[in-house]
């Protein structure tokens, strides 16, 4: 039986949340398995919100608020656990904050800036205070913290998604740090893929008409427990689809883009010639 004792509300929101959708769901009677049939989720989803690990989902939510018959608690509460969990980003990036955590794979197509999960502070410093000249100090180290706090998804020993990126070569070309610290940005991609934890490509600037040309930065992501996301954004708002019929069209483009792109070794000796040049005070060529 469950003991109502167990849920302390000083342990954090996401953590009250689950303890008090674990307390409503062993007070059904019902698994883990049991609870999400009938959902697009998996039991394991499911275990690591229990644990204040991980998001409800809205749909998931309304579907254990009607089997557990709760009156609708954990549809209302969503919202609290996603403030809870988004300090340092935007509203509309909260679904992927945590989503790229718990990927299988993550692909991304950035045309104008080098992706989040790749970026070193000085560059994030740059992009956040570009994008708000008139951020304190205090907002924009609260920004890029938050931001390096991502990035480090590909520090340590832990499993990884399988992380593919395709940059436009304007990135490697059009600098917007300093000589040493663009070469610093570009050598720490290089050592990300020498140690197998991303695949890099580049989209050539002279590759013609392509795939994902009229979109911003397009992110992809598949889970072994949950249906499949794309996300796009653009430089005050952003976009998270989860329709798996056009989720499926982002995919085939990404492909499309892909095949347009130089192969991985290439792309891996253009990155670090361009760190190079910069290293020795040279324009990339």
């Amino acid at each position: 039986m469950a003991r109502r004792k167990d849920i302390d509300g000083s342990a954090g929101v996401p953590t009250f949340y689950g303890k008090e959708l674990r307390y409503q769901r062993e007070l059904a009677g019902l698994t883990l398995s049991q609870l999400v049939e009938g959902s697009f989720y998996g039991p394991s989803h499911l275990s690591e919100i229990e644990r204040g690990e991980r998001r409800m989902p809205a749909e998931l939510a309304e579907h254990v608020d009607k089997v557990l018959k709760t009156d609708g608690f954990f549809q209302r509460r969503c919202e609290d656990v996603r403030k809870a969990r988004r300090t340092g980003h935007a509203e509309y990036f909260e679904r992927v904050l945590e989503a790229e955590k718990y990927a299988a794979s993550v692909e991304e197509w950035s045309p104008a800036v080098i992706p989040g999960l790749l970026q070193t502070e000085p560059y994030t410093r740059a992009v956040v205070q570009a994008a708000d000249p008139m951020a304190s100090d205090a907002e924009v180290d609260e920004k890029v913290n938050a931001s390096m706090a991502r990035a480090g998804l590909f520090e340590g020993g832990h499993k990884t998604p399988e992380y593919w990126a395709i940059l436009h070569e304007s990135l490697l070309r059009h600098p917007i740090l300093p000589p040493e610290e663009m070469a610093d940005q570009l050598n720490h991609i290089s050592a990300l893929a020498r140690s197998r934890r991303i695949v890099p490509q580049i989209l050539p600037w002279n590759c013609g008409p392509h795939p994902l040309m009229v979109v911003g930065l397009v992110k992809i992501m598949t889970f072994r427990d949950a249906p499949p996301l794309a996300y796009l954004e653009s430089q005050y708002s952003g976009d998270t689809i989860d329709d798996p019929a056009l989720v499926q069209k982002y995919r085939k483009a990404y492909d499309w883009l892909r095949a347009a792109a130089l192969p991985p070794k290439a792309s891996l000796a253009m990155i670090e010639e361009a760190a190079e040049d910069f290293r020795n005070g040279k324009q990339p060529r």
